[in-house]
């Protein structure tokens, strides 16, 4: 089977090894954690290659998840996937309500700064969003320097939208913000 790496979405991590018998432990990027159960088809990057992972079980365990990869029945087989990304076919996504996004759609996408008007020569591009992260209170775009980007800052915006996020067009690929370029 081939994967198309360019249609997967990373959703967890397997982490450790749990127990005796072939059970890992998976740290989830979904929200809640429990929806990455509720995947069909996984695949899982190992030696810099996706493959097609099988996962036989899993469940909600302490505070995290575990899974047993099918056919793998040890302690030494399932430390093989052990710190290996896990990811789906963007297609098995449930679709989001407008205004929403998946982190995934928001890397690479520009940022330009506004001052409140529409013009684009009033905007200023600080970056491209590298990635998101989450934090206490909000999730925070990290937004590193591009070409044509008005400095080399690396700046942490937070996603607060109708504060400090006014508009995001997945088509033209940009995110404008409220925001202090000299922040």
């Amino acid at each position: 089977m081939t994967v198309d790496p360019a249609k997967l979405v990373v959703i967890g991590k397997i982490t450790t090894v749990y127990g005796v018998k072939g059970w890992v432990k998976v740290h989830s990027y979904t929200e809640p954690m429990e929806n990455f159960l509720g995947y069909k088809e996984f695949f899982i990057k190992r030696n810099n290659q996706w493959e097609p992972l099988a996962i036989a079980k899993g469940k909600h365990h302490g505070k995290g998840l575990i899974a047993l990869i099918g056919g793998v029945d040890d302690r030494e087989q399932a430390r093989l996937y052990c710190q290996c990304e896990v990811a789906v076919n963007v297609d098995q996504m449930p679709s989001l309500e407008e205004d929403d996004f998946y982190w995934h759609q928001l890397e690479g996408l520009k940022v330009y700064s506004s001052d409140g008007n529409q013009q684009q020569l009033d905007k200023v591009l600080l970056g491209k969003v590298h990635h998101m992260m989450e934090t206490g209170s909000n999730d925070v775009m990290v937004v590193r320097s591009c070409a044509g980007s008005i400095d080399r800052k690396e700046r942490l915006i937070p996603w607060l939208p109708e504060q400090v996020i006014q508009d995001v067009n997945l088509e033209q690929g940009t995110i404008e913000v409220n925001w202090d370029p000299e922040f």
